[in-house]
């Protein structure tokens, strides 16, 4: 079970603001939807005594569909790690910092996929969380899925943190 009583992990962006509507930048060009598929640039601040990594993740609770969509997940981030450059959710993970491992988004690759809710559809929540873990490493690879992951999570959070993006199309 998640520990409801857990700190909050202060998470700020230089990408955009909180409740702020998606720049172009944190859009989908894959999934046309007019952007680029970059991560947003990540900092935070906050977590608790005893936190040895942290795990970042990005869902779509608003999506069509069963259980929403995730757009990313990196885990096993070091916890010396409370920031990540704009970017880093790339395929391939080269801004990552070294033993990070990113899972299939719900799109099918390894990284960060920008925002794309279908046309008409109305606002879209993205959620980006920052949770802070008592392990260094949750013991996964990179086949388990995003949705898989919260229940991995859940047994090992100490603090957790959101920055939410809205876009529509």
């Amino acid at each position: 079970m998640p520990r409801h009583d857990s700190p909050t992990l202060h998470v700020t962006s230089e990408s955009y603001r909180d409740g702020q509507t998606l720049p172009p930048a944190q859009r989908s060009g894959k999934m046309r939807a007019g952007g680029q598929d970059e991560s947003p640039q990540l900092s935070w601040s906050g977590a608790p005594a005893g936190t040895k990594g942290y795990a970042v993740t990005l869902f779509d609770p608003d999506a069509p569909g069963r259980g929403g969509f995730w757009h990313w997940a990196v885990l096993d981030l070091p916890a010396a790690v409370t920031s990540l450059p704009a970017g880093a959710g790339a395929e391939g993970g080269r801004l990552l910092p070294e033993g990070a491992l990113q899972l299939k988004n719900d799109g099918g690759f390894h990284g960060y996929l920008g925002a794309a809710p279908p046309p008409g559809h109305g606002p879209h929540r993205y959620i980006i969380t920052v949770y802070a873990l008592d392990v260094e490493h949750l013991g996964l690879d990179a086949g388990v899925s995003p949705g898989k992951l919260e229940s991995k999570l859940a047994p090992h959070v100490l603090g957790r943190g959101t920055l939410t993006g809205i876009f529509e199309r």
